[in-house]
């Protein structure tokens, strides 16, 4: 998890996702990868700029892995960006500066947002129902080339405004430069905002966010959790940092894989003496965190549970809408059947699997993820042979006369070539998933050159599980019929293929993928 919200990778995975669904991606400033996009990043700054004289952007340096806000600085124009030093050590992400966010009190803030992401294998995300706000110290002005340099005024990270002499420690959860994100809300709402509406926003952006990231993180968690084992083997809880516009649209700056659960913070008593003084706004959110996450995932809570459950009534097929009101969640138990019942209320909201139709559409780099770990061949590896994409290629019945066995090597060798040439650290050879995304995209559109990129790519999706599912039957009547027949030694191997029982579940139905298969034809016709 810790590579995977790097801003690099992190701006690589939503990347992939503003390319197949843009207008359900836009909560993520452009970006460019740096030093290895420099000279596309100057190419198209210009086009935009040609385009629109008026346009006179603003773009912020940020150092990939940093944190704190360390080595982050705003730019006017690309050649302001500092190339010398260590940049090739160290890359850094560049992003189009936010000129017109929220501001209270004449200042700009952001949110902290804690986020337990409880399982991968079912994919269950819940977002605590309360955050930090965490204040500038110096009234908020558009940037210039006089005020770039003016961190107190651009930066909201904590760690660096509490230097500021205007940093006020406050003892209530509603003032100073720390308060809580329902305080704010609060204030929104005495001024007709739609609170439903910003935390509907916010909790689709917190999904879409953690979909992009998924199929990465199936691809290591497979190398390090045994095939087979039940239920949730690992959780995280994540920091996500969101700025509101103006017009008061979440956007995503960051994610943090070990946000900061200190609920304390240093008070300077003389010149270079410090003590540590409780700080009842981290104590008000992080506490409850903390409580609530340990109360998900007590296995002893859970085992109770399941004696005292009661047959439920069935579920309504009417769709919820993404919003923070109505009644509490309960935390997978009745409170009234056990201790806990004297505990707070909870404070974390389970968003997916909840809200899991609003957003399963979205979900087709998983499924290219699921093809991947599929032909990966050896247990605990992270990366895909030539050989491996072959047998997919084979498998999947992809390659024809116009595009034969030795295109797809060069295929092969070209694209992991130049992901293994980005600079990035890796242990092993071969294909990383990224650059299997990359080349499913150049396969789906090469069948499929008519339809948009979403569409080719979820219909060579569907086509290639269809032919692994006809597959899988092939080998598992091929197996039984070896089986039976052994006596009399008789092999069965067509298609040249080694037929042998699956390891591995069949990725649909085969009925299911066959209609998918033909509703995608009759649409295409």
């Amino acid at each position: 998890m810790t590579e995977m919200v790097r801003k690099i990778t992190l701006s690589r995975a939503v990347r992939t996702m503003q390319d197949l669904f843009p207008e359900e991606y836009n909560f993520y400033p452009r970006s460019w990868i740096l030093p290895e996009e420099f000279p596309l990043f100057v190419a198209e700054v210009r086009m935009m700029k040609e385009n629109d004289p008026a346009w006179k952007p603003t773009f912020i340096v940020k150092p990939d892995g940093g944190c704190q806000g360390d080595g982050i600085y705003l730019i006017k124009d690309p050649s302001d960006i500092r190339l010398a030093g260590n940049l090739q050590s160290r890359p850094a992400v560049v992003q189009e500066y936010i000129c017109k966010p929220l501001l209270i009190d004449k200042l700009k803030f952001d949110i902290r947002l804690y986020v337990l992401l409880k399982s991968l294998e079912p994919l269950e995300i819940y977002i605590a129902k309360d955050g930090l706000s965490r204040f500038c110290t110096e009234p908020y002005q558009e940037p210039t080339l006089k005020n770039l340099h003016q961190v107190f005024m651009h930066l909201t990270n904590y760690s660096l405004n509490i230097h500021s002499g205007n940093f006020i420690h406050s003892d209530s959860v509603n003032t100073g430069s720390k308060r809580t994100f329902s305080s704010i809300l609060y204030r929104l709402s005495s001024k007709g905002v739609d609170i439903k509406k910003v935390w509907s926003d916010i909790i689709s952006l917190v999904i879409k966010t953690i979909v992009a990231l998924t199929p990465e993180l199936k691809v290591y968690y497979q190398s390090d959790i045994p095939t087979g084992k039940p239920g949730p083997t690992c959780f995280q809880i994540l920091g996500f940092d969101i700025l509101l516009m103006k017009n008061l649209k979440p956007m995503l700056l960051e994610v943090n894989a070990n946000p900061s659960m200190r609920i304390e913070h240093e008070q300077e008593l003389s010149p270079g003496v410090f003590e540590n003084v409780p700080s009842p706004v981290d104590e008000e959110v992080k506490v409850a965190v903390i409580r609530d996450t340990l109360r998900l995932m007590d296995p002893y809570k859970k085992k109770k549970k399941d004696n005292l459950s009661q047959p439920s009534e069935p579920a309504s097929e009417k769709k919820e809408q993404l919003s923070e009101g109505g009644s509490t969640d309960k935390l997978e138990h009745d409170s009234s059947k056990n201790p806990e019942a004297s505990l707070p209320s909870p404070c974390l909201k389970q968003v997916f699997p909840k809200y899991a139709k609003q957003f399963n559409y979205l979900r087709l780099v998983e499924r290219v993820a699921a093809l991947f770990i599929r032909f990966l061949g050896v247990k605990g590896t992270t990366r895909l042979g030539p050989t491996g994409f072959r047998t997919f290629v084979r498998n999947c019945k992809l390659s024809n006369s116009n595009f034969s066995m030795a295109t797809v090597d060069i295929l092969y060798i070209d694209i992991t070539r130049r992901w293994n040439s980005m600079g990035m650290d890796h242990k092993e050879s071969g294909m990383c998933l990224q650059a299997f995304v990359e080349a499913f995209f150049c396969l789906a559109q090469k069948r499929y050159k008519s339809l948009p990129l979403r569409e080719q790519v979820a219909t060579l999706i569907d086509f290639c599980e269809y032919q692994l599912v006809t597959l899988d039957e092939k080998r598992l009547v091929c197996s039984r019929g070896i089986t039976e027949r052994r006596p009399a030694l008789i092999t069965c191997q067509p298609d040249g293929l080694h037929l042998t029982p699956a390891h591995h579940a069949p990725l649909l139905n085969r009925t299911a993928a066959t209609n998918k298969l033909a509703d995608y034809r009759s649409h295409r016709l």
